[in-house]
């Protein structure tokens, strides 16, 4: 009786002592039922289709999927911060995180660029391969790590348009003192091919390209150029968008407030960014398909292709660009590096996949 005694005791015992650690263990805790607030801030007009509803949707799922532990709010560009201080919030630590686009930090990060989109680079799936498959979420994570900061891929628009424009482009002549509205690699490009270019954010393109004060805008595509009426502000929609052929929209995350959580509502938001980066992708894809149509078709839109010849010479400026850059910084070649080695491979790959009957009609 007393040996069944003391086993009940040392069972009573042993039980205490996993519970306290347990609650000991802020990662194992799983069952915590505080609510922990964030704030979210984008670099997009308060639910504006796609992009400005990316974040929300991302909010939805974080409540759904933390059973309520975990709350974000989320802000449009310039309810709390300018459009292009969203990193900079994020960083700081004003706002747990963001939403935004990598280039518009470009000046502050060199590399930055290949996380969204470069000219002629990854197509949606090409880069989502990369960026999860291929070693560039690392890279892309050591980038922003001095800045406390962590990335995680936020959806993607797929292949952009080339842009809205009040005059035709027959030669790169025709690129020689445009003001165009253009981020990223692609604003170099056009600087090289004597373009002026110009950085606005999106809720302000309809007015300066109505205006005069630009004389061609590019945003994303049909779905969101429609919802801007860009159509009643310029005469000419040119393809392909040579400068964003799939990009790549992020999460970004303030690194001390992420590692204050605990590991299942890490996970959660992991899970939640890669569910609503696939959906936005999807969207858009289906969601393009119908305003170009509604473009053509019901407002009489001039869809114009450049010619091959201002393609050719404006992937020249681009690779003449790129590789300069590379040899002038460390930390951008090695994306740089990384970033082609794929992208030569998965393009060989695709011939035989993908694009091998894309042109058969």
């Amino acid at each position: 009786m007393m040996r069944r005694s003391v086993k009940a005791i040392v069972a009573l015992i042993a039980s205490m002592l996993i519970s306290a650690c347990d609650s000991n263990d802020s990662t194992s805790n799983v069952e915590d039922i505080s609510t922990v607030e964030w704030t979210l801030v984008t670099s997009w007009p308060k639910g504006f289709p796609g992009l400005g509803e990316a974040p929300e949707h991302f909010a939805e799922k974080v409540n759904i999927l933390s059973r309520g532990r975990l709350q974000i709010k989320v802000y449009g560009a310039g309810e709390l911060v300018p459009s292009f201080d969203v990193f900079n919030a994020v960083s700081k630590g004003t706002a747990q995180m963001g939403h935004s686009a990598a280039y518009y930090w470009q000046k502050k990060i060199p590399a930055s660029p290949f996380f969204a989109s470069i000219p002629f680079g990854m197509t949606a799936q090409e880069m989502n391969a990369w960026l999860h498959y291929g070693g560039g979420l690392e890279l892309w994570q050591e980038l922003y790590a001095p800045f406390g900061v962590v990335p995680l891929a936020g959806g993607n628009t797929g292949a952009q348009m080339g842009g809205w424009f009040n005059k035709e482009i027959t030669t790169i002549d025709d690129l020689s003192g445009l003001k165009m509205r253009l981020p990223g690699f692609g604003a170099d490009v056009l600087k090289r091919a004597g373009g002026i270019p110009v950085s606005l954010p999106g809720g302000e393109l309809f007015t300066a390209l109505e205006t005069g004060a630009i004389d061609a805008t590019e945003w994303v595509g049909p779905y969101n150029d429609l919802a801007f009426g860009l159509h009643n502000a310029a005469k000419y929609y040119y393809y392909p968008g040579w400068h964003e052929p799939g990009t790549n929209l992020e999460f970004l995350i303030n690194k001390d407030a992420l590692q204050a959580l605990p590991i299942d509502l890490r996970e959660v938001i992991k899970v939640a960014a890669r569910a609503v980066s696939q959906d936005m992708l999807d969207e858009y894809t289906f969601k393009n398909v119908q305003a170009l149509d509604i473009l053509l078709n019901e407002h009489d839109v001039s869809l114009k292709v450049f010619p091959d010849d201002v393609l050719l010479r404006l992937k020249q400026l681009t690779n003449e660009l790129l590789v300069e850059k590379s040899d002038s910084d460390p930390a951008l070649k090695k994306v740089y590096d990384s970033y082609y080695r794929f992208l030569i491979d998965v393009r060989q790959y695709g011939r035989f996949t993908e694009n091998a009957d894309v042109n058969i009609d």
